[in-house]
């Protein structure tokens, strides 16, 4: 384990109140939401109160140990590898992002969008919509986007300056030590990673990328920046300010963070052309669903009929995943899609 840095700043967080026992209840009522009838979570709210009294004891004690991950390949288009900690486990990064996330917060930027309360990508998109409104002039006047994106953001997020980063608001050593196993509790390669299973690991990629965000606003003075992760937009009515941008940016991301820009998720496009972003494509007045999502999400739905009729799913299951993709649908133009839908279960 490096040596952890103890910084100056903002002690309104100690471990006592992240292991505290009215933490950790709240902390499970989080994570529990919606997982209930998950086997592992299942098992786990069998004995839920024993449970729980026995992870505070151990934590108090000193016994607390983190249990190694699972590993599970998923397709969420492309196939991602995730790191899937134990139910007990999970419920502890939960207590600690509940009381980690009100330090930091506050010392974000308003245009990060990603895992924080009152945003998410539906804002993120919407905020794009006044970007480009405002940049063009209510679309009178030519305007441009930068889009990025980070390559192999969560596997390069070096260990070291991200502890660093969090001493800076965490003065309580035993918390930042606890903090610190979370952190080396995984690697990708040596002292980098961050596992993309856990809920403290979208906390941890605001704090990392939060000079960045500073960097942009304050030293680049970009106007219209937007970041959800490791992807990120930015608006201008000069291609050729864009175009300046990107060298600009891909030496601070590399001497300051070790990270690179991915090279082939890297554009300037007319606003009048589309933005593709978040899962939606924004053109001027109306935005509509990504290609590829809605290929994804034709075929989900058709594989959900199907489990229908062979009895792997209930109808109350069905009704519920069709009840979510009506809900994404609604935010674009989307007439076309939902005849398409409709056409799975009356053919």
């Amino acid at each position: 384990m490096g040596n952890v840095v103890s910084g100056g700043g903002h002690n309104s967080c100690d471990f006592c109140d992240v292991i505290s026992i009215e933490n950790i209840f709240a902390a499970w009522k989080e994570f529990s939401k919606g997982k209930k009838s998950n086997k592992d979570v299942a098992e786990f709210n069998l004995r839920l109160e024993e449970n729980l009294f026995i992870l505070h004891e151990d934590l108090v004690n000193g016994r607390f140990r983190l249990d190694p991950y699972k590993v599970s390949i998923i397709q969420d288009p492309k196939k991602r590898t995730i790191h899937i900690a134990s139910v007990r486990d999970r419920v502890l990064f939960q207590a600690v992002h509940r009381k980690l996330y009100h330090v930091f917060n506050s010392s974000f930027i308003y245009d990060v969008y990603s895992s924080r309360n009152q945003k998410g990508t539906h804002a993120g998109v919407k905020r794009l919509e006044v970007f480009s409104r405002k940049v063009s002039q209510n679309f009178t006047r030519q305007a441009y986007v930068l889009k990025c994106d980070i390559r192999k953001f969560f596997d390069s997020v070096d260990h070291d300056k991200l502890i660093r980063l969090i001493s800076g608001k965490i003065q309580d050593v035993k918390l930042l030590i606890f903090i610190q196993e979370i952190i080396e509790s995984f690697n990708h390669t040596p002292e980098k990673g961050l596992p993309l299973g856990n809920v403290t690991s979208q906390l941890f990629a605001n704090i990392y990328m939060n000079e960045f965000d500073q960097f942009i606003k304050h030293k680049l003075k970009a106007r219209y920046y937007i970041r959800y992760c490791d992807d990120f937009v930015i608006l201008d009515e000069s291609k050729e300010q864009l175009k300046s941008h990107i060298s600009v940016i891909a030496d601070f991301l590399k001497s300051e963070m070790d990270l690179d820009l991915h090279p082939r998720k890297l554009e300037i496009r007319k606003i009048y052309q589309g933005t593709d972003f978040l899962g939606y494509v924004s053109l001027p007045h109306y935005k509509v669903l990504r290609t590829s999502t809605k290929k994804r999400m034709l075929k989900k739905i058709a594989r959900l009929r199907l489990d229908l009729e062979t009895g792997l799913i209930d109808q109350e299951k069905l009704t519920n995943s069709i009840c979510s993709y009506l809900g994404m649908l609604k935010h674009c133009r989307s007439e076309k899609i939902q005849g398409q839908i409709e056409r799975i279960f009356w053919d």
